[in-house]
């Protein structure tokens, strides 16, 4: 179970790195399965930075192990309540191959389009989980950034200019991003409104690798506007006086 200090930092962050949930079985058969994913469709010659497969869940046990074969699903139902979360249907494979000389300007959250529209809020989700596949123990290694307290900023800006205005580039007031660091097997639980982007990777000759699971709680789609306003609606053990 996650600690106490555990929630509390995932409240006020908006994200944790949980060590070496995953391990053993589960971790080498899931860095055997993403080695015959990417010998059977390569990047193309000379790629750098990222390169992502998207995978049906159903179609990789292997994949899906580190998730649901390991504590780490039940670890994300910490935060959500248990048995409230929906196993997801989608795997991405994520790499990120040197020499890429990169520096992400600014973070976004995950939607279709970078400014508002007309069309209906989709693609939302409660809960993005990573399984680190490589060591990535210092930064610019291909790391994952993200903008701590930035879910709490875009709730807040949902809530004063409304959920119509949902897009991946919201424009809210920034604090200093961090590098996402750890071995393989940590697990990263991130709120699906907290920024972030793709890190550079030039000071590692290593592809990084990481597994994401986008998750959902049960019900979600049918309050996407309430959850966008409202960081703690699909997390009711983390919401507290303090939470508003």
């Amino acid at each position: 179970m996650l600690s106490e200090g555990q929630v509390s930092e995932f409240a006020e962050r908006g994200f944790i790195v949980i060590p070496q949930v995953v391990q053993g079985d589960a971790l080498a058969r899931a860095a055997r399965r993403i080695d015959e994913v990417v010998a059977a469709d390569p990047p193309a010659p000379g790629k750098q930075g990222h390169h992502f497969y998207f995978l049906a869940t159903a179609d990789e046990p292997a994949l899906m192990a580190p998730l649901t074969g390991s504590p780490a699903f039940g670890l994300a139902e910490d935060l959500a309540g248990a048995g409230t979360l929906e196993v997801p249907g989608q795997v991405q494979v994520a790499l990120n191959i040197p020499p890429y000389a990169h520096r992400p300007g600014r973070p976004h959250i995950d939607a279709a389009h970078p400014e508002p529209t007309d069309e209906p809020i989709e693609g939302t989700f409660t809960l993005l989980a990573g399984i680190l596949m490589t060591d990535q123990l210092t930064e610019n290694c291909g790391n994952l950034w993200a903008w701590p307290g930035t879910h709490l900023t875009h709730a807040a800006y949902f809530r004063e200019h409304g959920p119509e205005l949902f897009c991946a580039y919201p424009p809210i007031g920034l604090p200093e991003p961090e590098q996402v660091t750890g071995r393989a097997g940590d697990l990263l639980l991130a709120h699906y409104l907290l920024g972030h982007n793709i890190g550079g990777n030039y000071e590692s000759d290593r592809t990084r690798r990481a597994l994401y699971f986008r998750i959902s709680a049960r019900g979600h789609a049918a309050h996407r506007g309430e959850f966008l306003q409202d960081p703690w609606h699909d997390y009711p053990p983390v919401r507290s006086p303090a939470r508003p």
